[in-house]
């Protein structure tokens, strides 16, 4: 079982629901999918949030670890991202000598303002956390206690690790920045970091029309 965590905004729902529908139509194993909906965390996650932070899951995507009993392999991601390979290939990477892998992109954002008007934030490791694959047992220090009062450096930099020798390293086609890097035709999971085509800006953005044909499968139905 691929145990899977997503992160759920209300501002993104069709690509949440297109996110799964692309996971399931490429996946060669069985695939536990979890929105992480701030809705349903409630009694857990109690930090405000900022005016930095672009989604609702900015900072309650380090509880996957605690979500998954600290036990196994769980994978995180945005939700604003379409699946073109099987996960399957992405968890057989996992190694056991890393706490979490990553893809560790180096990067400058080519502007300064995102979807929805969003401030696009700098800072180092930028990017690294929008696909993390965790093993869980080893990112105990990830309570809900912890994530509710870290800073958002000290999480997204991984500064809840003894030290960056336990982030492993992904090959950066499990998380192509779309809009920053060009097109790449073996790109494995596509991130509209920028803005995806279910925003009017961004219609026309790389892989734009896969992701539509997904989401006009994802909402298809048909007739007996």
């Amino acid at each position: 079982m691929l145990n899977i965590y997503i992160g759920y905004d209300k501002n993104e729902i069709v690509a949440y629901h297109a996110l799964c529908q692309s996971i399931l139509e490429t996946a060669s194993q069985p695939v536990r999918m979890t929105p992480i909906n701030l809705r349903n965390l409630t009694q857990v996650f109690t930090r405000d949030r900022n005016t930095l932070q672009s989604t609702e899951f900015s900072m309650s995507r380090f509880l996957t670890p605690w979500l998954s009993n600290y036990e196994g392999w769980s994978l995180f991601m945005d939700c604003d991202m379409l699946v073109r390979a099987d996960l399957a290939e992405l968890f057989a990477l996992a190694d056991p000598a890393y706490a979490v892998m990553v893809c560790k992109h180096l990067y400058e954002p080519s502007g300064d303002v995102k979807f929805l008007g969003n401030v696009q934030t700098r800072y180092a490791k930028k990017n690294w956390s929008s696909v993390m694959l965790f093993n869980n047992d080893r990112c105990r220090a990830l309570t809900p206690d912890y994530v509710n009062t870290a800073t958002g450096l000290e999480l997204h930099q991984f500064k809840w690790l003894e030290d960056d020798s336990l982030i492993g390293g992904l090959p950066l086609e499990w998380n192509w920045l779309v809009g920053e890097y060009p097109y790449e035709d073996k790109a494995k999971i596509a991130h509209y970091t920028l803005g995806g085509p279910y925003f009017p800006a961004y219609r026309d953005t790389d892989y734009a029309d896969e992701w539509r044909a997904v989401r006009d499968r994802t909402f298809s139905a048909k007739e007996d």
